[in-house]
């Protein structure tokens, strides 16, 4: 595209989602409302129930996961150009669901470069975890994926501690994240912190990977998403 910014907003249920583009992060136009992806059906999700709510004082997207859903992923597709570098903040709330077994952590994250063959990058929060007294438990409070190869249990098997980390999260609670990515590296910000959470230096689809922007929960999960932003960077 030009070196002129394109920027637009979607309202999904209670949700704001905007999208920039442009040749640098700097040069963005005001950005417009172009209508709501629940209506138009330009939002997919997929072994996911959602629903627009009003959520501890936020307008939210309630997502819960459906049970036996095929696949590695739960996701709701946002409407979305094609994501390569750029960020994406958004405010999430991730509990265990009424059904959920003891092993559930309220997985509530956002997956980046999706493609509809199964692959992506994604980073979530286990929020039980964030208070949990097991220390160990603490550590895993944060997790990157990419899959279909690297899902979190090879990444831990293979380099422990390298692709999770602690940050303090409460089941339930509006927590704040900003993802950055740039080639082949992604930070993660937590609650407007100026340091970042998790670095991830080698993106496992490599530094030119584009794709679809998505909300992802994990099974076992009721996740409230709100204020999403997606401001995307390159030619």
């Amino acid at each position: 595209m030009s070196g002129n910014a394109q920027t637009r907003r979607a309202a999904i249920g209670g949700v704001a989602l905007s999208i920039a583009s442009a040749r640098s992060l700097a040069a963005l136009a005001a950005p417009r409302v172009v209508g709501t992806g629940l209506e138009t059906g330009a939002i997919r999700a997929s072994g996911v129930e959602t629903a627009r709510t009003e959520y501890h004082g936020r307008p939210a997207l309630r997502a819960t996961a459906l049970e036996n859903a095929p696949g590695l992923d739960r996701l709701v597709m946002l409407d979305t150009p094609a994501f390569g570098d750029g960020v994406i903040e958004a405010w999430i709330s991730g509990a265990p669901s009424a059904t959920a077994s003891a092993t559930a952590r309220g997985f509530v994250g956002l997956a980046f470069r999706v493609h509809d063959e199964g692959k992506l990058e994604a980073i979530y929060l286990r929020p039980t975890n964030g208070r949990a007294e097991d220390q160990l438990r603490r550590n895993h409070a944060v997790q990157y994926i990419s899959h279909p190869a690297y899902p979190w249990e090879r990444l831990r098997a293979e380099a422990p501690s390298q692709y999770e980390t602690y940050v303090d999260l409460e089941p339930g609670r509006w927590t704040h994240v900003r993802i950055v990515v740039v080639g082949a590296h992604a930070r993660l910000y937590v609650d407007g912190a100026e340091q970042p959470t998790l670095i991830v230096s080698d993106l496992k689809h490599g530094a030119d990977a584009k794709g679809a922007v998505a909300l992802w929960i994990g099974p076992g999960t009721l996740a409230h998403f709100s204020g999403v932003r997606v401001t995307s960077s390159g030619s």
